[in-house]
């Protein structure tokens, strides 16, 4: 006897590490250096020099007992109070470590938020093109997964759509800015919109409906655009954010959930957070990881090699007739698959080494995930490649 739900997410294969596997594969027959693999967001540059300093000198000076101990469960209070410091400093607010729970990753952070979210017979909102594992995030905690269509071709919010999915069963609406898999970054008007809409259903159903903002990509984003932070526009906020790809720790698993102080039941969810991550037993994140990052809270990450690729690859696709998204951040390009069949261009690719991820587990047909975070090298012979199967 075994849970079928368990076990169907366990036997059904994530299309992106399906393909990522595919690519390890394929370069121990022919070389990596002759396998172009586009399909995971693994940062390609290093992490902070300060950061990994930070390390050694916590490994030199301390005992192995304080270094590699138990935290407190929502985690240690030195990242937690650094957390609500760099949150007020940045973006007005006025946190404390109370509203910080430093989870491992972003992954449990949303898990742990939608748990605490989950009532009888509610439902969660995803938006299109949406990070494929909040279906089963959703699922698991016990809500029901609702996805509203994207918003061609801008990649914003369809709010006519929105509308039309909230009920009296919705608990929250998942917003991920800078966005995976387009890129784009959720304008300031577009969130205000948003937020004016869920405000108008909380009062009409009569329980507040929370924004869960994805947003492990913030600190990714190009040519001066700026992110607006979602508490400063809508107090109904919970936060889930990692330090995978801005300090490229994707391996160290450390994030954290952010409970807005300005949120109703503020208080009360911030402990079914924490009951929640306790009842799927990620408590106590890493502690000498928390320490580390707790001493390069405010290092940014050194995006000049992505901004490279990023030009590099969108100029040279629509240079030969690709349809692209625009990126504003994250690290990834939509492209518009030519003729709209996503199985046939995905064939042809693949028969020659080179490796996309199809849309359709994004909650879009006919387009094509692109992660750019690969060396300069590879774009630049990858292009000959895109334009032959053009």
């Amino acid at each position: 006897m075994f849970n079928k739900t368990a076990y169907n997410l366990g036997a059904a294969p994530n299309p992106i590490r399906q393909v990522f596997e595919y690519g390890r594969r394929q370069a121990a027959l022919v070389g990596p250096e002759n396998v172009f693999d586009f399909s995971l967001g693994n940062p390609s540059i290093p992490a902070p020099p300060e950061l990994n300093q930070r390390i050694h000198e916590i490994l030199d000076s301390q005992s192995s007992i304080r270094v590699h101990g138990y935290t407190s469960g929502a985690g240690g209070d030195l990242l937690r109070s650094a957390v609500a410091e760099n949150l007020n400093r940045r973006f007005g607010r006025h946190a404390g470590p109370e509203n910080v729970f430093i989870t491992c990753g972003a992954a449990p952070a949303l898990l742990a938020a939608i748990k605490a979210l989950t009532v009888p017979d509610s439902e969660i909102i995803a938006i299109a093109p949406y990070f494929m594992e909040y279906r089963p995030f959703t699922e698991a905690a016990g809500s029901r997964f609702v996805l509203v269509p994207a918003d061609l071709p801008a990649f914003q919010v369809n709010l006519e759509a929105l509308d039309a999915a909230i009920n009296e069963h919705t608990q929250a609406v998942i917003l991920n800015s800078p966005n995976n898999p387009s890129g784009v970054v959720l304008s300031e008007e577009t969130l205000r919109r948003t937020a004016a809409l869920l405000t108008e259903k909380a009062a009409k159903f009569g329980h507040p409906i929370y924004i869960l903002a994805d947003e492990p990509y913030r600190e990714l984003v190009y040519d001066g655009v700026t992110v607006p932070f979602i508490p400063k526009l809508y107090p109904n906020t919970v936060v889930c954010y990692s330090w995978s790809k801005s300090l490229s720790l994707p391996g160290e698993r450390i994030g954290y959930v952010y409970v807005s102080e300005e949120a109703e039941d503020s208080k009360e969810l911030f402990s079914a957070v924490a009951g929640a991550s306790r009842a799927i037993g990620h408590i106590c994140a890493p502690s000498l990881i928390q320490q580390a990052v707790a001493a390069c809270i405010d290092c940014m990450p050194d995006l000049e090699a992505y901004d490279v690729n990023r030009k590099l690859l969108w100029q040279g696709l629509t240079e030969i007739g690709y349809e692209c998204v625009r990126p504003q951040g994250a690290f990834y390009l939509f492209v518009k698959t030519p003729g709209g069949d996503n199985a046939a261009f995905v064939e042809k690719a693949m028969k020659r080494n080179l490796l996309p991820v199809a849309s359709e587990p994004f909650g879009v047909e006919g387009y094509l995930r692109l992660g750019y975070c690969v060396s300069r090298d590879m774009i630049e012979r990858a292009l000959p490649i895109f334009k032959e199967i053009f």
